[in-house]
């Protein structure tokens, strides 16, 4: 049997809170109470979904039953029911937290609907509840693992940081955890209850990322076939996690400034300038110092962003962290995959810390997965481990002499490799070390001939 929505309807006219009992008992569980006492009784020991509370109880006022409603850890939603001339009062309920309200007498068809729009908009909420703290399990600070001298400081910077207004940039080697501590930076906030957008700068080309970032009217360009609202707009309260800030053009760069600057966006096409408060996290492997020198990044958006900096050691840099980011790791992937793992060998442990680990946590988290899954016993072994750990001077470009030189393709291969895996499998990172597009990288990775059968750079 399908579980009811359990009403609770307080009213002091006994006629009243029957006939209510009666119209509605076939829909949900019900409860009743004469008096503000005996509602809160109800409610300290029953979990209620929804309340129909007449604000006039006698000589008590409905108004504190909704306060004490509104403070229980679980808040019920309350529906007010009031006479035709005291609106007002119901007005002023709606303002404390109350759901919604009907006058007397009472539609009684009418109240149904709004009593299940009622049940339905506390189910939100609870999902939405559960969903945050799933998240904060997922991605709060506690997810940070770390206790050597190098992490020790960033994750206090960060428990200082959260509360604040502050744009913060963060950065870091690829896959030392940027991503992750964002998501951390906005649990810990006010904000924490709305929005965290992220927005990955370098997978968009310009006018796309300008489109993602501030919406668009429709018509603005080719293929605007409606209005779309931007991220910006999106994550109103809460936080914009800009990944790759280093990697926009000038002209977003410019506009992304007069956002920071006014607190206001301006959609593609469109000359109206919107509100938005949203508080800004950005990201960047690059320097983006030297850029600035370089005339590649504009300094007083550099400025705006460098509010607060907090930089992410690479993991080669914190090997004493390894034993605690082993263990929650294989304990997870073996959690996601139905295996019991014990852990790895003495030999497999010496291999993970020989290792430079140039993708960082995520390239050790991979790794370890790859270990997990492998696995035919209890123990990770050496040879469960992927070859790039077990044999990282295969990846590299042969030197010297060998047993035969090697051609200008199988030499461009070992090249590509070692681009690939100083970048932790980050291509556009890749296409940049070896001085060629994403686009070509991405053809040479799949063996596909340039255009015009010609070397391509």
């Amino acid at each position: 049997m399908k579980d009811l929505p359990r009403l609770l309807i307080v009213d002091d006219e006994r006629n009243a809170r029957e006939g209510l009992r009666r119209a509605f008992s076939d829909g949900f569980e019900i409860y009743t109470a004469e008096s503000v006492a005996a509602a809160k009784t109800i409610l300290e020991e029953e979990p209620i979904d929804v309340i129909l509370l007449d604000l006039r109880l006698g000589k008590e006022s409905g108004f504190d039953l909704l306060e004490f409603s509104r403070s229980l850890p679980t808040a019920p939603v309350c529906v007010i029911m009031t006479a035709y001339g005291s609106v007002d009062n119901a007005v002023e309920a709606i303002k404390r937290g109350a759901y919604d309200y009907v006058t007397k007498p009472l539609d009684l068809g009418k109240l149904e609907i709004i009593l299940r729009r009622a049940v339905r908009s506390r189910q939100v909420e609870t999902e939405n509840q559960n969903l945050r703290e799933q998240l904060g399990w997922k991605f709060g600070l506690e997810r940070i693992i770390g206790k050597s001298a190098a992490m020790v400081p960033v994750l206090e910077k960060i428990r200082q940081v959260a509360g604040s207004r502050a744009t913060v940039l963060l950065e870091g080697e690829s896959g030392t955890g940027k991503e992750l501590a964002a998501h951390a930076l906005h649990l810990a906030s006010p904000r924490r209850a709305y929005p965290f957008v992220a927005v990955h700068c370098a997978a968009l080309s310009p006018q796309l990322l300008e489109s993602e970032l501030f919406g668009h009217e429709r018509g603005a360009f080719t293929g605007a076939l409606e209005k779309r609202i931007g991220r910006f707009e999106e994550a109103h309260r809460g936080t914009i996690f800009l990944d790759e800030i280093g990697e926009i053009d000038a002209s977003t760069q410019v506009k992304l400034l007069r956002v920071l600057g006014e607190k206001t966006i301006q959609r593609v096409g469109s000359n109206k300038a919107i509100p938005v408060d949203v508080r800004v996290i950005a990201a960047t492997n690059r320097d983006l110092e030297r850029m600035v020198a370089e005339g590649a990044f504009r300094e007083d958006l550099f400025f705006r962003l460098n509010v607060v900096r907090i930089v992410l050691p690479p993991l080669r840099e914190r090997k004493e962290d390894l034993p605690l980011l082993i263990q929650a790791f294989v304990g997870e992937f073996a959690r996601e995959n139905g295996k019991r793992i014990s852990g790895l060998t003495k030999d497999a442990e010496k291999l993970l810390y020989q290792y430079d680990w140039p993708g960082n946590v995520r390239e050790l988290r991979m790794a370890l997965e790859h270990g997990v899954v492998m696995a035919q016993g209890a123990w990770i072994t050496p040879e469960d481990l992927p070859d790039r750990i077990r044999f990282p001077s295969a990846l590299r470009p042969a030197r010297g002499m060998g047993s035969g030189p090697m051609t200008l393709r199988e030499a461009e291969k070992q090249w590509i490799l070692q681009a690939l895996h100083s970048c932790g499998g980050n291509r556009s990172e890749a296409a940049r070390k070896l001085g060629i597009s994403r686009k070509t990288l991405l053809r040479k990775i799949a063996g596909a001939p340039p255009p015009d059968g010609s070397s391509s750079r």
